[in-house]
């Protein structure tokens, strides 16, 4: 690191704020989407890291104010601040959850700050989808002159050319965080006194399905077919299917009729759900999760499952040897993978357990070595 002035910003330490959508009228969950939780794991790495003095939720996106965000955001590490503050007070902005706006970016770095968006989905398929479909835009090329792109190894191969190209910025990859913490909340004000934790034992298992269904990188569909082979193989092995986010489909023509000609269905185990808070839904009424992914491995619904000894039956390969792995798109080996789970889970509990909170220590936003790497990619770019 260069040597700085003691007016220098990473002398006296950066004043950095992270970017959240906030609604008009509030109203909002963090259950609703990963990147609400994303924005509040990395304030709390920010606020560990040697080189950040100040650290800010900055509320973008809408016409909203910090009244709106009371109920969202209550217990925020961090102070609420709006655009305009965040302008006088902060050397750097990471765009996260809500966008910045052309102007705003041109007239912060003309102050002398440093923007940095943080993409933590996959835009390049959310954006052929929105294009291709005729849907409303997502990702927003405005043109607006960042200093660097951040995003995560899952979307290495996806993603990262594309934000090359369209930003016309650098891109770095970066470390997944999470933490328990959002869920041991919600656990505690649904269920208090009650563990989030997989109950051995069960003769017969319930399984949860919790792909959003709202883009093809997570759908049921593989989830459901893992499901249908591993009841056609051992037809004792299922109580139920629970099926969440696919309440809106069940009146449209080709998933009904992909899911009737299912025996999960026919049978009578499969039921079809809305959107719940995972804790919620999973607690007492779920004993295995099964995933998958299309170029977007790793999530949040994961790490959950790990923290709490469930059962993952899984297609991601960036989450070490944890879970219940088949490859790909290969519903027959997830469903052969899901009976061999069942037979095995409650005799290798321990070692399932230690495994995955091994892995699970690495996303933590307050170990020494996420804080390293976020604080050397902030002085990145005053250095660079």
């Amino acid at each position: 690191m260069t040597t700085a002035s003691s007016t220098h910003p990473l002398a006296r330490g950066l004043r950095v704020g992270v970017s959240i959508f906030v609604r008009k009228g509030g109203g909002q969950s963090m259950w609703e989407n990963g990147i609400f939780q994303n924005c509040l794991f990395l304030v709390m790495l920010l606020m560990r890291s040697p080189i950040v003095s100040e650290t800010y939720l900055v509320i973008g996106g809408s016409d909203a104010t910090p009244d709106d965000a009371r109920d969202f955001l209550a217990g925020a590490p961090v102070p609420i601040i709006d655009m305009n503050e965040a302008a006088s007070k902060l050397d750097v902005m990471i765009e996260m959850s809500a966008q910045l706006a052309k102007d705003w970016v041109v007239a912060f770095r003309e102050r002398g700050g440093k923007t940095v968006s943080m993409r933590v989905g996959n835009d390049y398929v959310i954006d052929i989808e929105r294009m291709i479909f005729d849907k409303p835009q997502g990702l927003l090329i405005s043109g607006a002159p960042y200093h660097e792109v951040w995003t995560l190894a899952e979307y290495e191969r996806s993603c990262k050319p594309y934000y090359e190209s369209t930003f016309r910025a650098p891109v770095r990859l970066m470390p997944h965080l999470w933490s328990p913490l959002v869920l041991d909340r919600e656990m505690a004000r649904q269920h208090p006194g009650q563990r989030f934790e997989y109950q051995p034992g069960r003769r017969r298992w319930r399984a949860g399905i919790f792909e959003p269904n709202i883009c093809m990188v997570k759908t049921s569909f593989i989830p459901m077919l893992v499901c249908e082979t591993a009841h056609r193989e051992n037809a004792d092995m299922l109580e139920r299917v629970s099926v969440y986010n696919t309440f809106h489909l069940k009146e449209h023509a080709g998933f009904s009729n992909f899911a009737l000609d299912l025996d999960i269905v026919r049978h009578g185990i499969a039921t079809f759900e809305g959107r719940f808070p995972f804790a919620e839904a999973v607690t007492n009424h779920v004993d295995v999760i099964v995933s998958h992914h299309w170029e977007n491995a790793q999530n949040y619904v994961y790490y959950e499952a790990l923290y709490g000894g469930f059962p993952l039956v899984h297609n991601s390969h960036l989450i070490g040897n944890c879970g219940y792995r088949y490859h790909e798109f290969d519903c027959e080996e997830g469903g052969r993978v899901m009976n061999q789970a069942f037979v095995g889970h409650d005799e290798n509990f321990a070692a399932y357990r230690a495994t995955a909170n091994a892995f699970l220590r690495t996303l933590d936003p307050e170990s020494e070595e996420n804080v390293r790497t976020y604080s050397e990619a902030l002085a990145a770019l005053y250095t660079n």
